[in-house]
């Protein structure tokens, strides 16, 4: 059976569309990539968009056919609706289908299209209205029986009534972007004395990213599970279900790793919750793919407590989990119901199958507070065959190839990394294994930091009587994911090896004085290398020698094979190296064998195993230039981005840690912060300009 559509009629419903052959897709990236893939094999003839930063993207290389839409900056390429539709009308495309961001939930675009005789292959622009003001849709939430978290969504904006709702309310409260979405404009409050400066952060953010800096206060739990139900409807007010994905592993609000089905519900949780959201979207006389976020209570004594949290009128960042579980392709539903076709399923025709997580692979670096990179990928592969997986088990999508460029101009994911396995435990084996099989160099990536969490034994265990498994979880178990690294004898001996394999590689010579084994005339062959933690190094002939550890190589090649005597703090080891299928290895150290991924980017020696990442900065030691760093008196940009607001007056005296000036860069805001006791000689740059990483921002005079 399907859900009747009992709210349906109060609402004015979406036009019946017609087939269409050409369909625009009026975004970038991975999703661009995805929906074109799926438009292909219905027979559809796909066309791309770009800006002049995206001209040479894989989204433009894929399409069937790609218009230029202007420079650069989103708000003059891809948020230009006039733009977008005139590219429509030069390809005849009957139909565009928005990604998710950018104009996914933009009103004005939808009522443009629909004037201009172009589906969209999404909700009509009534309901895109109904919830893209959060306030406004708790209102109708609450009339359709949805229950709601405890909060202020007034339209009266003033900074000390909202001050003295969020005091009536209790803190901790959560202040968040009326128009909203991706954690933007967002902030956690724990104290009244800390109210005002996040509401004026918030209120910068929400206006930079939607053009809207009013503000909906809600108590924040503080123990909550992010959980969030996939729903359809057709053009009939039909609405189904397609059950439920765990997203509370976040950073700054943003998900990072997400889940389906969510662990240890019960088949009444999951009907409530299924039930509640497809009353929600026929109360908005919704059409299309939707999600309805809940925050599920996760306290002692509230376990199964849920409440309505807002409403994506668009497809997910994580919608292939639910692919994976379901057998149903999403975007396929999607374009059959902008056709005017009925849903392709009921609810009882719906079924879960096995469990699927999602990692998203950004280009940013957790270890310096998760800033964002940017740079040439020199490589970006998955090693399916050399980790002992297929492709039933994995699925990449992904917007870039080696050789791409990761700009400094859009948000900084390049792929997303999707499983499947028969169960929980399964498939998190399958996504630790998955994740030491990608590689990707030349830009520094998050994918240490995902191994560790799926690693982290909170994570792998969780249930739904498990506190573990909640929105803070990154800062609750902080200590343990950025834990100083620490290297054991093996890991050390196991990269001196890959390091000499590799270099062997790059020189097949015959002759002896090519040869990187260690030969020498009249000598025994011997290889001295210094290893240690690629932050502590600076350079290829750079690294503090407290820090290192040194390995001394005697060996000899026999049949392809590598055999070797490792010494390391005057312990010897035996160990053999033997390559297998692509970047897969075999390390044998004193008769224990281990599979490992490995590969080195320039210096750095890089490993992984299900059970997590190691890098290690390699180098021969005939020759040492001990160094170490001399602290500097400037502060210089980490990414290309703008300078947004300057905090402090310059010779003001100031204390470590204090902030700066602040920085936005892909959507999100930076704060610089003081690297000691002093004041500010001079800044640079002012706010409103822009500069790029490595540019000088500020000169620092440290206390005497």
């Amino acid at each position: 059976m399907s859900h009747s559509p009992p709210f349906f009629e109060k609402n004015e419903k979406a036009a019946r569309t017609t087939p269409f052959d050409t369909l625009l897709v009026a975004n970038r990236g991975e999703i661009a990539c995805r929906v074109m893939r799926t438009a292909r094999r219905m027979g559809l003839k796909t066309v791309a968009v770009y800006s002049d930063a995206d001209a040479s993207a894989r989204h433009v290389r894929e399409a069937d056919e790609a218009v230029r839409l202007g420079p650069a900056a989103a708000r003059e390429s891809y948020l230009n609706i006039d733009a977008v539709i005139d590219a429509a009308k030069r390809t005849g495309s009957g139909a565009i289908h928005p990604g998710y961001g950018f104009l996914s939930e933009n009103g004005g675009f939808v009522k443009a299209l629909e004037e201009a005789g172009v589906t969209f292959v999404g909700p009509p622009a009534s309901a895109i209205a109904a919830m893209g003001d959060k306030s406004a849709a708790k209102v109708r939430m609450a009339n359709a029986g949805v229950p709601l978290v405890p909060g202020y969504h007034g339209d009266d904006q003033e900074d000390t009534l909202l001050r003295a709702e969020a005091d009536k309310i209790g803190y901790p409260v959560m202040l968040k972007a009326s128009a909203g979405g991706g954690g933007k404009g967002m902030r956690v409050v724990e104290s009244t004395e800390a109210f005002q400066a996040a509401l004026d952060g918030c209120r910068r953010e929400s206006k930079a990213a939607f053009g809207d800096d009013r503000m909906l206060i809600e108590k924040y739990l503080v123990q909550p599970r992010h959980v969030e139900v996939q729903v359809f409807c057709d053009h009939d007010g039909n609405g189904v279900y397609l059950f439920e994905r765990d997203c509370s592993i976040q950073r700054r609000h943003q998900k990072v790793i997400e889940e389906a089905p969510a662990p240890g519900m019960t088949a009444e949780l999951r009907s409530a919750m299924g039930d509640a959201a497809v009353r929600a979207a026929q109360e908005i006389g919704y059409v299309g793919a939707g999600t309805v976020e809940f925050l599920l209570d996760g306290s002692p004594g509230r376990d199964g407590a849920f409440y309505f949290m807002e409403m994506n009128t668009r497809l997910q960042v994580e919608h292939p989990v639910t692919e994976m579980i379901t057998g149903q392709d999403l975007v396929e539903w999607q374009l059959r119901v902008a056709m005017g076709e009925p849903l392709p399923c009921t609810q009882d025709e719906l079924t879960i199958t096995g469990h699927s997580f999602e990692a998203r692979i950004y280009a940013e670096d957790p270890d310096q507070d998760f800033l964002p990179a940017t740079g040439l990928l020199t490589r970006f592969a998955l090693d399916l065959a050399g980790a002992g997986l297929s492709a039933d088990q994995v699925r990449l999508d992904s917007g870039v190839e080696s050789g791409d460029t990761v700009s400094m101009h859009y948000d900084p994911m390049l792929a997303k990394l999707i499983v499947h396995g028969p169960d929980r435990g399964a498939a998190l084996a399958t996504l630790n294994r998955a994740l030491a099989a990608l590689d990707v160099q030349g830009v520094v990536t998050n994918r240490a930091f995902l191994m560790r969490l799926a690693t982290h034994p909170g994570f792998k265990n969780t249930g739904f009587k498990n506190i573990e498994l909640d929105t803070r979880f990154i800062e609750r178990n902080e200590a343990t994911l950025f834990a100083p690294r620490t290297y054991s004898m093996e890991a050390y001996a196991s990269a001196a090896l890959i390091g000499l394999h590799q270099l062997a590689q790059e020189c097949e010579s015959d002759s002896p004085w090519d040869r990187h084994d260690g030969f020498r005339l009249n000598a025994p062959h011997t290889i001295r290398i210094a290893l240690c933690d690629p932050w502590l190094s600076q350079g290829p002939a750079q690294a503090p020698d407290s820090d290192e550890a040194v390995v001394i190589v005697e060996g000899k090649r026999n049949a392809g094979e590598s055999l070797w005597n490792l010494t390391i703090n005057d312990e010897t080891l035996t160990a053999s190296l033997q390559p297998l299928t692509g970047d897969a290895v075999a390390v044998t150290l004193n008769g224990h064998r281990r599979r490992l991924q490995a590969r080195r980017d320039g210096h750095v020696v890089i490993m992984a195993d299900p059970s997590g990442e190691t890098r290690l900065f390699w180098r021969r030691i005939d020759a040492i230039n001990h160094g170490h760093h001399e602290a500097e008196s400037t502060l210089t940009a980490p990414m290309h981005g703008t300078v947004v607001a300057l905090l402090v007056a310059p010779a003001a005296a100031i204390e470590k840690g204090m902030p700066l000036m602040v920085m936005e860069a892909m959507k999100m805001e930076h704060t610089m912060m003081a690297p000691a006791d002093g004041s500010v000689a001079a800044f640079h740059f002012q706010a409103g300009d822009t500069v790029s990483q490595g540019d000088v921002l500020l000169e620092f005079a440290p206390r005497e």
